[in-house]
């Protein structure tokens, strides 16, 4: 396995690289590596999708192991509905990445992104991995946000440090997406890595948290991609006491990595395709929660309101209609909506959009603010505006 570079880590024991192999016709970067100088607890969640990519089934029969070293990750190629041939392929990168890091081949996990259908270029994967594992650094985790993109804008990473048992530990995290974005039990692809000592169990369960409080939040376009994949992986070399679910730091430590999650969705969303604005939603004084994320999903996925904020218009009635067949316990009269901090609807009855500031919905960053005013529960979500270059985008789709 490369050696460190002596550089500063960005993550104790962590090293990354990326490159291009020339699956891309652009020549940008395409092909990423995520090393562990030790086993890795991990923990993975993957798409909900019946149709399934060659290497999510094969990081779903391996992540019940919970220990991983590396992750190689190829994007221009979604290695997706290329039927057994696929699976021979990924099992083939998988072989060889392995034997270039001297490790054993079950502990190397493998994704790809990209389009569907194309046999994977397995010999230019395989040609590049010597330079890939020689390019190791502990400092190159932008090269790796860089090599996993396809229709995104920019790179996503984000780090945070966190004080564990009186020891600083770090989380780092990067994700790609910009398109095919509602999952319902995943996310685009993201790897979370982090120094801290995290038991199995404790890992998975903070994990599916922050998951299911950020990604699962997220919506871009109502698509859901054939390759969601997030995976952690925590090599315990912060030297803490292993957390499990009881342990006094855990909920800190599920608190940051929700955080972590939360940042890169909001990026995701920020980049989603063709988009011109962020909106937050946030829904208070439901009887449940399910129905205050009920209400967050159905306003968020409307291709209605989408349209109506990239056109800088308040319709309020397009929101109050989500709402309404959101299929939540509702009660118009009780509902009051905000945009932007200005109350549009109360009461049962909106307000006249020529009263409203024609600045209002002007800026790139959106909040949508809706008390059912039936109880205590709330809820959050992230979405987008919808404009025509994301037409122009998925009509003409290549990497």
């Amino acid at each position: 396995m490369a050696q460190s570079s002596g550089k500063k880590e960005i993550v104790q024991g962590f090293s990354f690289a990326g490159l291009s192999c020339g699956i891309k016709e652009s020549k940008n970067k395409d092909l990423g590596l995520i090393v562990s100088s030790i086993p890795a607890v991990t923990a993975g969640v993957f798409t909900t999708n019946r149709v399934k990519a060659a290497p999510v089934k094969i990081s779903m029969e391996q992540i019940d192991a919970k220990k991983a070293q590396a992750i190689i990750i190829n994007s221009g190629n979604a290695n997706a509905c290329t039927g057994h041939q696929g699976m021979i392929d990924a099992k083939k990168i998988i072989r060889k990445t392995a034997r270039e890091l001297s490790i054993a081949e079950d502990l190397v996990h493998m994704s790809s992104t990209g389009l569907i259908g194309k046999p994977l270029p397995v010999n230019l994967i395989t040609a590049a991995l010597p330079s890939l594992v020689s390019n190791l650094s502990p400092i190159n985790i932008d090269d790796v946000a860089t090599a996993i993109m396809t229709t995104d804008r920019f790179k996503k990473v984000i780090v945070k440090r966190i004080r564990i048992a009186g020891k600083t530990g770090t989380i780092a995290g990067i994700a790609k997406g910009a398109g095919m974005i509602c999952p319902t039990m995943a996310t685009m692809l993201s790897y979370l890595v982090t120094d801290i000592a995290v038991q199995p169990k404790a890992l998975d369960s903070a994990l599916r948290t922050a998951v299911n409080m950020s990604f699962n939040r997220l919506s871009v376009d109502n698509d859901m991609s054939t390759n969601d994949t997030v995976l952690a992986m925590a090599n315990g070399m912060a030297a803490n006491r292993p957390l499990n679910r009881t342990s006094a730091d855990y909920r800190k430590f599920e608190r940051a990595l929700t955080a972590l999650a939360t940042d890169l969705a909001r990026l995701i969303a920020k980049d989603g395709e063709g988009a011109t604005k962020i909106v937050d939603i946030h829904v208070r004084g439901a009887r449940t929660e399910s129905d205050a994320e009920k209400v967050c999903r159905a306003v968020a996925n409307s291709m209605l309101v989408k349209t109506a904020l990239y056109g800088e218009d308040p319709n309020w009635g397009r929101i109050l209609s989500a709402i309404g067949y959101s299929g939540a316990d509702i009660d118009e009269d009780r509902v009051t909506i905000y945009l932007n901090g200005s109350r549009l609807y109360s009461k049962g009855k909106g307000i006249d959009k020529e009263r409203v500031k024609s600045t209002l919905l002007s800026k790139e960053e959106i909040t949508i603010r809706i008390d059912l005013g039936l109880g205590k529960k709330t809820a959050g979500f992230i979405t987008s505006d919808l404009t025509e270059k994301y037409i122009q985008i998925n009509a003409h789709y290549e990497t």
